[in-house]
């Protein structure tokens, strides 16, 4: 019997949005599986946990740059907020982003390892933990950028689109949190499981078969464009969705990489890989 505790029951409140009690049932059912009491809350009611499933609060810097044809982005952690404005600690930010710079094939084991004596005289200095948490380089002859407060970072590359477009797209990307390109990029496995846990909550509403098939078929289109880059409406056009904002310039998106500050890896898979 897994410990259900304080702390996952908060977890799992901060993901869903759900209840003290109404957690605590759930964890207690699934044995402390965070992940599948998320699933059995949104079948139960219709919480969207698909975007809060990736927040964890967590303190520290998202650092970004654009070199040549290559894009650079980095979270660097730390325990406190006050630690993220300490000179040594950006700056031991950006002297980490000079080096993936250097060396672009460098991967996080291997930028631990050149930064371990640093990194351990900063955190004896500073006084706090600092963890190299993750790094991401984007390829491309047309690249986009933009950091928000250092809290969230994006890099873009594009087709055939100008550099007040991509960055606008940028910063799109940082609000509006998508996870995919199109909606051809979303894996069949999230469509079906989603589409079953809208059946499961269309079914509660006792209407007939054909019915409750066309709720579900709206709830899955406007699922597919909440989470693809081109369905959603343009925050800069709401009129507009991005896919007819690119489509007028006749612009195109290749790839994106978003790092908002303390969110989980590897849940839920964007649309390639970088």
């Amino acid at each position: 019997m897994a410990d259900i505790n304080a702390a996952l029951i908060k977890k799992l409140r901060e993901y869903t949005g759900a209840g003290i009690m109404e957690c605590k049932k759930i964890l207690i059912e699934v044995n402390g599986d965070i992940d599948l009491a998320i699933e059995n809350i949104r079948k139960s009611s219709s919480i969207k946990a698909l975007k809060k499933i990736n927040n964890v609060a967590v303190n520290g810097v998202i650092r970004a740059k654009i070199l040549g044809n290559y894009g650079i982005i980095l979270e660097l952690n730390c325990e406190t907020d006050f630690v993220t404005k300490n000179s040594d600690f950006l700056n031991f930010a950006d002297k980490l982003i000079d080096a993936v710079s250097i060396n672009p094939k460098i991967d996080i084991i291997q930028l631990n390892k050149q930064f371990a004596e640093e990194r351990s005289e900063l955190i004896a200095k500073i006084g706090e933990n600092i963890l190299i948490k993750r790094i991401n380089i984007l390829k491309g002859n047309e690249l986009g950028l933009y950091l928000h407060r250092d809290r969230i970072g994006v890099l873009v590359s594009g087709l055939n689109i100008n550099k007040t477009l991509i960055k606008n797209i940028a910063m799109h990307i940082a609000a509006s949190q998508p996870i995919f390109i199109t909606p051809e990029d979303i894996p069949s496995n999230i469509l079906e499981k989603e589409y079953k846990i809208q059946m499961e909550i269309a079914k509660k509403s006792n209407s007939s078969k054909n019915f409750t098939e066309k709720i579900v078929e709206g709830r899955m289109k406007k699922f597919v464009n909440e989470i693809s880059l081109t369905g959603q409406m343009f925050i800069m056009d709401l009129n507009k969705t991005v896919g007819h904002i690119l489509k007028e310039s006749k612009a195109e998106i290749i790839n994106f990489i978003r790092f908002e500050l303390g969110e989980k890896i590897g849940i839920l898979k964007k649309n390639k890989s970088c």
